[in-house]
């Protein structure tokens, strides 16, 4: 081996060695790393794609959102089922539509042509007191499906905020503002986020901290009472969107080593991880920092030598680099690199590959 690549190789062989099982227990929150293959690609940081992610159902029919209610109703007794999940709130106008579109998914699966009476009649039975309020929301439901499925063309089309105030305009006509703004309410917070990031990322002279700080302010803003509640149950996602943005990948790429680990450091904080997750992901930072590392010898050494030789000789000897390098992962890179994808080429994403 390399003498001069020995000692970079070593830590890289004991950094994986005892991050085993960090990587192991934070694989599912790590986001793309370096390691990935050519199908995951990296989130945009500009404005219209972080109001796209916030999007979620609104180009189509679906007003189930935050991961609602996906699931089919439970056999046995159908109507006991509904008044002990859906009752309590019954009278809201989201859980009456998380109600109905489980339902329009089970009746339409057990009869497909007739399903809605049969919708209808289960509804009668379960809350007879509420049947004509009920039955006008899925009509209602029913005349967006339609609507949204006549101008799908002319939606996919129009930019996001032309898009955005048509699908509202239809939905305040269709179910009025009052309702409408219940139903699709997660959609709002979404986009509220999602707007906020877009101007948080276009603050001049804004620090990393400053950005957090208007970050969670208006999170506060958003969220309201149950800001604490959300934040803890999506930290990934949050942390995430914020990471993805220009500046601040602008920003820690700039600093030194020390001081862009103490500012992932405090991002995560912010975001409510303990003490372990921030100790974990201190180690993961250390893994990837030494894998981009090495990643960029290897580019650099695979330049030299495809100036050296061509033909056969030249894949005889970007074997023999890759094994060198990369070991078991070796066959897999070189099938991407034959598609055109080089891993070590991408942009660096701080805290996030």
């Amino acid at each position: 081996m390399n003498r001069r690549k020995a000692p970079l190789l070593l830590a890289l062989v004991l950094l994986i060695a005892a991050s085993a099982l960090l990587v192991f227990k934070t694989r599912s929150e790590e986001g793309a790393a370096p390691e990935t293959a050519a199908a995951r690609t990296q989130a945009k940081s500009d404005p219209q794609a972080l109001t796209a992610r916030a999007r979620g159902s609104t180009a189509g029919t679906g007003t189930s959102q935050e991961g609602e209610d996906g699931a089919e109703p439970p056999a046995g007794d159908l109507v006991s089922y509904l008044r002990s999940r859906y009752g309590a709130h019954i009278r809201d106008p989201h859980t009456q539509m998380r109600m109905l579109e489980q339902l329009m998914r089970h009746f339409q699966k057990l009869n497909p042509t007739g399903w809605e009476a049969d919708l209808l009649a289960v509804l009668k039975q379960a809350f007879p007191e509420l049947y004509d309020e009920l039955a006008q929301r899925l009509h209602q439901r029913l005349d967006y499906e339609r609507w949204v499925k006549e101008h799908h063309a002319e939606l996919r089309d129009k930019p996001e905020k032309e898009r955005r105030a048509a699908l509202w305009e239809e939905r305040n006509q269709l179910f009025g503002k009052e309702v409408a703004e219940k139903i699709w309410a997660a959609e709002l917070r979404n986009f509220a986020v999602a707007d906020s990031l877009a101007s948080i990322d276009a603050l001049p002279n804004a620090t990393v901290q400053d950005r957090m700080a208007q970050y969670k302010q208006n999170l506060t803003k958003t969220y309201g009472e149950h800001t604490q509640a959300y934040v803890q149950a999506h930290q990934q996602e949050l942390m995430n969107r914020f990471l993805d943005l220009g500046s601040v990948q602008k920003d820690l790429g700039t600093m030194t080593p020390e001081l862009r680990a103490e500012n992932l450091r405090s991002i995560r904080k912010e975001m409510g991880l303990d003490e372990q997750a921030l100790q974990r992901w201190n180690e993961l930072d250390k893994v990837r920092d030494t894998r981009w590392e090495l990643g960029s010898q290897y580019m650099s050494e695979r330049e030299l030598l495809a100036q050296q030789y061509s033909g056969t000789e030249l894949e005889a000897r970007l074997t023999e680099l890759r094994s060198r390098y990369f070991s078991d992962e070796a066959q897999t890179i070189a099938e991407e690199e034959e598609s055109g994808f080089f891993r070590f080429t991408r942009p660096r994403q701080w805290g996030r590959n």
